[in-house]
């Protein structure tokens, strides 16, 4: 199958709302998924039992950074990351930022990219605002549900 068509299918498939796509051309077939269809391993871990939340965030920073995400709230509309990836600030390095600090976007605007996969994904702003925030540095891994931007729906 032609790479064209593959990157055509792709770029259909981030368009829609399409989960998953198989086309089959004479023997040949390609099957194209937005999701993993692979459970993730499941790994146990044992928690001791902490006496009070301070002693809790000493013994697991892990759970610090769970809090953060609500005194972000407090400061504003928090955008997470849809996915886990690597978080780009620009379409390319020669380009300007998407959005920087103090800057007034709408809903559907893109805000950074996250590379999953190989694959360039556009995280678009689902609330009109000021960006008061930037939460992560380009080139930065980030986790599935991670903060990444503040806006301040006040600022529209």
């Amino acid at each position: 199958m032609d790479i064209r068509k593959v990157k055509k299918l792709i770029e259909l498939l981030e368009e829609s709302g399409i989960a998953e796509i198989e086309i089959h051309e004479g023997e040949e077939s390609v099957r194209i998924s937005r999701g993993s269809t692979i459970a993730p391993p499941q790994t146990m871990v044992q928690i001791p039992q902490a006496t009070s939340a301070s002693e809790a965030l000493k013994l697991h920073p892990a759970v610090e950074g769970a809090t953060a995400t609500d005194n972000h709230a407090d400061e504003g509309h928090v955008v997470t990351s849809p996915m886990v990836g690597i978080y780009y600030a620009s379409p390319s390095p020669e380009e300007p930022e998407f959005v920087s600090r103090g800057e007034n976007v709408k809903t559907g605007e893109v805000l950074c990219i996250i590379e999953a996969m190989k694959i360039m994904n556009q995280i678009e702003s689902d609330v009109s605002g000021k960006v008061i925030r930037t939460l992560v540095e380009n080139g930065e891994a980030v986790e599935y549900g991670q903060p990444l931007f503040v806006i301040d729906l006040a600022e529209i």
